[in-house]
């Protein structure tokens, strides 16, 4: 299957892809705020997980960021390939504390996942440099 340069996302894969990049935003948003505020429950699981207090907040703000620029469409790679960076140093952090990397649904794996999934929907340029079918395989 050859995209062609004008062929245009269809409507279905154009709203399931805005739909999954809103949830993933969202989620993202929520997390990135409570940490800037420092919501008792972010402040003792930045603890948990064996961070000083003092970077709760520059965590957030650089989430904060990441994620901004994911939602804007003209910027959106650019977001998710930092939010991705954002996700592994979770995923390491998850590991370094012994927790399952994909056991739950909040993960940062599957955040990752349907990140992507999102973006891959919506966005035409993506799907011409990430082809998930070959015709010549």
């Amino acid at each position: 299957m050859q995209l062609q340069q004008n062929t245009p996302v269809s409507k279905a894969a154009l709203w399931a892809g805005r739909v999954l990049s809103a949830l993933v935003t969202l989620l993202l948003l929520l997390d990135a705020i409570m940490k800037i505020v420092r919501v008792q429950a972010a402040v003792e699981g930045t603890a948990k997980l064996g961070y000083p207090d003092n970077v709760l907040v520059p965590i957030g703000i650089i989430l904060l960021v990441c994620v901004i620029l994911y939602a804007i469409p003209r910027t959106s790679v650019l977001g998710a390939v930092l939010t991705t960076g954002y996700l592994g140093g979770a995923v390491a952090t998850n590991v370094r504390a012994g927790l399952p990397l994909a056991g739950y649904i909040l993960s940062p794996v599957y955040v990752g996942i349907v990140l992507w999934l999102g973006l891959y929907l919506r966005n035409l340029q993506v799907r011409r440099v990430v082809p998930l079918l070959y015709d010549n395989l």
